[in-house]
């Protein structure tokens, strides 16, 4: 399970992407522990592999609405498809990379696997139950799951 300071250092990478990716703050919640079934996901999620030393997932998830406006405040007009996997798939890479640095070698990381949500639920690859951090940006909102083991 996470303690205090590992939940930390993936906060830590999502105030950072949003304060230099979109040039606004976001709010953090807080994070809790899931402990009936899998947590609930938006519709674009962004899901990174972790072995080594840890073993598991860390998955951002975020609406379409959220996206497209994170893509204009990156004078980005293109809010096609694509685009909207590349984002959260870089917006997942960017925290998970960000924790990478924290956590050390042992800590090796996947490229992001972007999914669809077809049941509106993140399966975790391991038995870990999942840790979600709220994140509030302009009016969208958001999650992070990290389920390591």
């Amino acid at each position: 399970m996470l303690n205090e300071n590992e939940i930390r250092t993936f906060i830590q990478g999502a105030l950072h992407y949003f304060e230099v990716a979109a040039r606004q703050p976001v709010a953090v919640g807080s994070p809790y522990l899931v402990t009936d079934g899998p947590p609930s996901v938006h519709e674009y999620i962004g899901v990174i592999g972790v072995s080594g030393k840890r073993k598991g997932a860390v998955c951002f998830t975020a609406p379409r609405s959220m996206l497209m406006v994170l893509l204009m405040r990156m004078n980005e007009t293109d809010t096609s498809e694509a685009n909207m996997k590349d984002l959260i798939g870089e917006v997942t890479n960017t925290i998970s990379g960000n924790a990478r640095r924290d956590f050390g070698k042992d800590f090796v990381i996947t490229v992001p696997t972007v999914l669809s949500s077809e049941n509106g639920k993140f399966a975790s690859p391991v038995a870990a139950r999942p840790f979600v951090i709220p994140l509030n940006w302009r009016s969208h909102s958001a999650k992070l799951i990290v389920c390591l083991e």
